[in-house]
């Protein structure tokens, strides 16, 4: 799928717009695919593949009760799941200047040095409107009238649409309505492909992976802002150029996410090559898979960059839901129990 002409979505009937639940789930399915949302942030609560064997395994964190998502964004703030904007990752001293003019927006991240995630109550904690839905599809609408301190008025719509494949499909369309203005947003999704069903699975470091184009990464200082410079991926553990696991040399990826951390937090860049577009979807660009399951999953974008973070955070204090405990006792999710890639604006994920 490509993105949709922005005007389409603009013009859609206000007559199809529902005042939604916040907390309400909506499920749309085809064959071989199950996902959930609620208004919440927009957010994807379960998503239901196909293991090797024929068993639905629920491949993402999240939580069973929907108010927990509420709950949490108050204490941890774990964002499982949801639209992140109006500016995803970080905004240097939660300052920027457009047109001369500077804006300033609260410092929510590393003890007030930058913003995270569009500030204290970003789009993941927003309550979206349900424009459109049907079996396969759903529409979510978000009009951010200056949220957080940031310039002008913002509308935007999340379609997400499933698809025998099993694929699914996110569309993010953003329109400035008044004023210029920065937006980068991120469905901001943890997978597990391995879904916790063994004690292989409870971390993602016997899962591959692989970037083929990811030849480049982003640097960051040790608050995780980036230093301007891009570093190539040769002879360093952040090279997934080729397939390799992901625990293979995660403990060389010292301080990469920031000061004393050890592990994955990174920004690459997609160098497609030359008979491939900048902004073409038509080749995989991250492929991720595990043995425990045999689920695959495939990434295309028309974005130029993409970010995995490897839950170097969690600690084990967050049970994992209902639909991923197959052990006698309570799994939790551990550090390095779970992966998410951010992937921006038009993305489709193959998972097979």
């Amino acid at each position: 799928m490509f993105i949709t002409t922005p005007l389409l979505f603009f013009l859609l009937p206000l007559a199809l717009a529902q005042i939604s639940d916040p907390l309400q789930k909506y499920t749309i399915s085809a064959p071989g695919i199950n996902a959930t949302f609620i208004p919440y942030g927009a957010r994807l609560t379960n998503l239901y593949v196909n293991d090797k064997n024929g068993n639905p395994q629920d491949v993402v964190l999240g939580f069973d009760d929907a108010a927990d998502y509420i709950r949490d964004d108050g204490t941890v703030h774990t964002y499982f799941g949801p639209i992140v904007g109006r500016y995803a990752n970080r905004i240097k001293n939660g300052s920027f200047t457009v047109n001369g003019q500077t804006t300033h927006i609260p410092k929510n991240d590393n003890m007030g040095l930058n913003t995270l995630h569009g500030g204290d109550i970003g789009y993941d904690r927003r309550n979206w409107t349900v424009v459109s839905a049907n079996a396969t599809s759903l529409t979510f609408s978000l009009l951010d009238q200056g949220f957080e301190g940031f310039p002008g008025k913002v509308i935007t719509y999340a379609t997400y649409t499933v698809s025998e494949g099993p694929t699914w499909t996110s569309r993010l369309v953003s329109i400035p309505l008044d004023e210029p203005t920065p937006i980068m947003l991120a469905n901001h999704v943890y997978w597990n492909l391995g879904a916790f069903v063994d004690s292989t699975s409870t971390t993602v470091l016997n899962d591959t992976l692989h970037m083929p184009y990811a030849a480049r990464y982003i640097e960051i200082d040790n608050i995780e802002v980036p230093t301007g410079t891009l570093a190539t991926v040769k002879d360093t553990p952040y090279d997934f150029t080729s397939p390799k696991q992901i625990g293979r040399d995660i403990d060389s990826a010292i301080n990469g996410c920031g000061y004393n951390c050890t592990g994955y937090d990174n920004a690459f860049i997609l160098d497609r090559p030359r008979t491939s577009a900048p902004e073409s979807r038509d080749l995989s660009q991250l492929t991720m898979s595990s043995n425990a399951t045999g689920i695959q999953l495939e990434i295309y974008t028309n974005q130029q960059s993409l970010q995995i973070y490897t839950c170097d955070n969690t600690n084990g204090t967050i049970p994992v839901k209902q639909s991923q405990q197959h052990a006698d006792n309570t799994t939790y999710v551990e550090q390095y129990g779970c992966m998410y890639h951010v992937f921006l604006l038009s993305s489709k994920l193959l998972v097979q």
